[in-house]
């Protein structure tokens, strides 16, 4: 090795210190920063990945939502009666003021359900704190099998039970829970605001 001013040529007797490395510092210090930064990256990636599905999973249930609506408008109001001879037209209270009437608004317990995978019903995989389903005693991961005395063979029975609840008005539910137990709550149905 060529002697230069960068490198000089060690003292004759004198040897380094065992274990002297006088970089050793800086890498530490850099591996520090590199594991820190990385770190950070992932956990804004996780919660940027979290805050997307939580945006899918509320626009999904938003159009699913006004799907239901079209379709309650689509039948009419309730107690409409088209064609009948004799019978009287469907009178409808103004509520709003200047002659409008108010649709009534549409219920909510405050869940996210998917199909079960295991035979019917609706596997809970969202119950939004606080509201109705929490109240109740509902948690991610129950099976809905019955709605107020209706049988639930998917989650779409179950938003259209809910859709058809009135808000306010306690409901009984009948729930399989993780472990098998099955179990019977009220839930008081909220207004989707």
């Amino acid at each position: 090795m060529e002697q230069t001013v960068l490198r000089p040529k060690p003292m004759p007797g004198r040897a380094p210190a065992p274990g002297h490395r006088p970089h050793a510092v800086r890498r530490r210090a850099r591996r520090l920063r590199t594991v820190l930064g990385a770190t950070v990256i992932a956990l804004v990636l996780v919660l940027a990945g979290i805050g997307l599905g939580t945006v899918g999973a509320t626009v999904i249930g938003m159009s699913k939502l006004a799907d239901l609506q079209k379709q309650a408008a689509a039948q009419g109001p309730p107690g409409a009666s088209a064609g009948k001879k004799g019978a009287a037209p469907a009178q409808t209270q103004p509520q709003g003021g200047q002659g409008e009437s108010v649709a009534p608004a549409p219920a909510t317990i405050g869940v996210e359900a998917v199909d079960s995978s295991s035979g019917k019903g609706a596997r809970l995989v969202g119950v939004h704190q606080p509201g109705p389903g929490y109240s109740a005693g509902l948690v991610r991961g129950d099976v809905v099998t019955s709605f107020a005395g209706k049988s639930v063979d998917s989650a779409q029975d179950l938003a259209r039970a809910v859709a058809a609840a009135r808000p306010g008005k306690e409901v009984p539910i009948a729930v399989r829970h993780e472990n098998g137990t099955r179990q019977f709550l009220s839930v008081v149905p909220g207004v989707v605001t």
